[in-house]
């Protein structure tokens, strides 16, 4: 009888359950996606100079509000996914020629150059030198639609493919790239120079890049000679900051540095 009076609890139970679950992913799709993130404009640092000033005022957008697409807008680790998945299927594949250079310990340096397909707007022989990020090189998505875009808006592009990141491409001294090793990246830029001397130099670089070309320009004056900027883009400052942060299983960041660690030790092993 007790069983018969305790049974019509039962879906009250499991609608509580129910509930309860979609509660929990509800939470979880909110807090992965980011989705209460507030939009703001980017925060500028900077000093006041003609140069800054003349930037703020040609790139509106740098003071504009970032307004993200919906849903997955937010979310860096979405975006990535997204584009390591679409990049894949529409990436441009620009045409280049590969460079080889002999360094002085007998590493072999590989750079691909892409000619521009337009005039630049400037009417000026543009030269982009490129640095990607770690472990990276011409072949990458990223590094494609970079080109691609540039050769369209009249920008020669040279491309520096870090050393024993290419599968097809053996080494000939006993070691790879590393964190602020700049030899390669000079090599390729001092070839352009004597290649186009005609050609001023537009320096990117990213991610690890970024420190790479940063490096590069402050070891001598001689390096900024026919330099009109540099763009560091996704650069990182601090190691032992960033190591703590990859550390942190918040925003699921260690899984990064397990994919970048895992990279590493496939080009290592490749060798």
């Amino acid at each position: 009888m007790s069983s018969l009076i305790e049974t019509p609890e039962l879906p009250a139970v499991f609608d509580g359950v129910k509930l309860a679950a979609v509660a929990a992913v509800l939470y979880i799709i909110v807090r992965c996606l980011n989705l209460k993130s507030p939009t703001a404009p980017p925060e500028l640092i900077y000093q006041d100079t003609p140069l800054a000033r003349f930037l703020i005022k040609t790139c509106p957008l740098l003071t504009k509000e970032y307004i993200p697409p919906l849903i997955w807008g937010k979310s860096g680790h979405i975006q990535t996914a997204l584009y390591g998945k679409m990049g894949r299927v529409s990436s441009p594949h620009p045409y280049g020629l590969r460079k080889y250079l002999t360094m002085s310990d007998g590493a072999t340096a590989t750079f691909d150059l892409f000619e521009p397909l337009a005039e630049n707007s400037s009417k000026e022989d543009i030269t982009m030198v490129i640095c990607p990020g770690i472990a990276n090189h011409s072949e990458k998505q990223y590094i494609r639609t970079f080109v691609d875009y540039a050769q369209k808006k009249g920008y020669r592009c040279a491309v520096l493919n870090h050393l024993g990141a290419l599968p097809n491409i053996e080494l000939t001294s006993p070691r790879m790239f590393t964190y602020g090793c700049t030899w390669e990246f000079a090599a390729m830029v001092t070839h352009i120079k004597k290649t186009y001397p005609q050609s001023n130099l537009v320096v990117v670089g990213f991610s690890l890049g970024g420190n790479i070309v940063c490096k590069y320009l402050g070891e001598s004056h001689i390096n900024q000679d026919r330099v009109l900027c540099c763009v560091s883009v996704c650069q990182g400052y601090s190691a032992l900051r960033a190591q703590e942060t990859f550390m942190q299983w918040d925003q699921c960041r260690r899984f990064y540095n397990f994919l970048m660690a895992d990279n590493l030790k496939k080009i290592i092993l490749s060798h």
